[in-house]
């Protein structure tokens, strides 16, 4: 009896540096890709500008990537603002086709395109509500992630649930981007908010049964600690994002 309790400390220590390890991997990803990405949108949304012909005043890297001749946006803009959609759910249904190091390039792409695309915040907010509006998601954002890690309750069909709404926002979103309506927009970033909070918490109870697999290890525990990273990432910019349409000063 002695030796199987003793052999049970092990494998329950074992178990719990596992799940440190995978952690530690899970928000290593996502730190580093939200350094990447806040790095590259505020190099080009806030550096020196200059006014246009029509009034407005824009940052000179930004008019020199995705400003047309006629004063709109490019398409160079719309390439690379859409463009994660369709890299991110790449990622996500075929990583077990792809290499560790393939993986992580192309996450890395997927940031940068990111942070490409998120430098019209520091356009259209001033740098004080960003900060701010920053500081209010990852305090939201870590509190819905300890609720998960810790929950009892099993929120599968809870997340089931979240992840239509999602769609739904989402394709209002696409929408909302030709009608221009505010009303919509505050109507979807409500919605965001509460919805990326509580996809956090379920994203988190998944992660912590992955950790906990026994049956994971090797490149495929590295994989979809990644996978991890990618989605914690994804769930922090679109919360930032709803936040900041709501509470967000515009310059």
């Amino acid at each position: 009896m002695f030796e199987n309790l003793l052999n049970r400390q092990e494998y329950d220590a074992n178990a719990k540096t596992m799940s440190s390890d995978f952690f530690r991997n899970v928000y290593t990803y996502m730190f580093v890709a939200l350094g990447l990405s806040g790095g590259i949108a505020y190099y080009i949304g806030a550096g020196e500008s200059i006014t246009l012909a029509n009034g407005h005043k824009l940052p000179l890297l930004f008019i020199k990537l995705f400003i047309s001749e006629s004063g709109g946006l490019s398409p160079l803009f719309w390439v690379v603002a859409l463009a994660p959609v369709g890299l991110g759910w790449l990622i996500q249904s075929s990583y077990n086709r792809f290499s560790m190091s393939t993986l992580t390039l192309l996450f890395a792409i997927y940031s940068i395109l990111m942070g490409l695309s998120l430098s019209v915040i520091f356009i259209r907010y001033d740098l004080g509500s960003i900060t701010s509006t920053f500081f209010v998601s990852a305090g939201a954002f870590a509190g819905m992630a300890i609720l998960g890690y810790t929950t009892k309750t099993d929120l599968t069909k809870f997340g089931s649930l979240l992840f239509m709404v999602f769609i739904g926002i989402f394709i209002a979103g696409i929408v909302n981007i030709f009608l221009k309506n505010d009303t919509m927009g505050f109507v979807i970033a409500a919605l965001g908010v509460f919805v990326f909070t509580g996809l956090t918490a379920y994203q988190m109870q998944q992660l912590k049964h992955i950790s906990n697999d026994p049956n994971l290890e090797g490149v495929e525990r590295n994989k979809l600690a990644l996978i991890g990273g990618l989605m914690l990432y994804i769930l922090f910019i679109n919360l930032f994002l709803s936040l900041l349409r709501l509470l967000g000063n515009r310059d």
